[in-house]
């Protein structure tokens, strides 16, 4: 009988962290998707020498598109691995995926990063304002690299690291794509 508990235990468990690493994923994924993403557009636009408005307008729109799409993505990926589980005979209560949350989870958790670059860029600092953006940046994504990987009981380090290295990357190649095409007001 003690056996018998013991793996009652260990399947709760088990479906426990299932659904928290469905919702954790879909949460870093959007708020990751959504800092790295809106920051490589204002920051691409801005080195390019546009504007505060254009650089508004390009921002906003990132966040939107961004969020509608992370939301709809995430609802077709879920929903793809729902519709697996459940062909392979697994019982519909059982199932970790949620496509619903997942999109849910995905969209505030964008809309959330992405408002950080933007406000950031934005702000009073024209004349810093790429530096501000950048350093808001990767302060934010240290935040998430660590909150996944405490919430994932992993590597504290290798998630802040993995985290920053990667989308800085990707930003530092959006800021020299600017600088490289560069804009010309007349």
């Amino acid at each position: 009988m003690p056996n018998g508990r013991l793996t009652l235990a260990v399947k709760t468990d088990t479906a426990a962290l299932e659904l928290k690493l469905n919702w954790l994923r879909a949460a870093v994924l959007g708020a990751n998707d959504g800092i790295v993403s809106v920051a490589g557009v204002v920051i691409g636009v801005a080195s390019a020498g546009a504007q505060r408005e254009t650089i508004l307008l390009a921002g906003v729109a990132a966040v939107v598109a961004g969020a509608v799409s992370m939301a709809g993505g995430e609802y077709t990926s879920v929903s793809a691995q729902r519709d697996t589980e459940l062909s392979h005979g697994k019982d519909p209560n059982k199932s970790a995926a949620h496509p619903w949350q997942a999109a849910w989870s995905s969209f505030v958790a964008f809309t959330l990063g992405a408002l950080l670059p933007l406000f950031a860029m934005i702000g009073p600092w024209e004349q810093q304002r790429i530096l501000v953006t950048s350093a808001a940046v990767v302060v934010a994504l240290a935040a998430t690299g660590w909150w996944a990987a405490f919430a994932g009981r992993s590597s504290i380090t290798r998630g802040i690291l993995r985290n920053v290295l990667v989308s800085l990357a990707t930003v530092t190649i959006s800021w020299g794509i600017g600088q490289l095409l560069g804009v010309t007001v007349l």
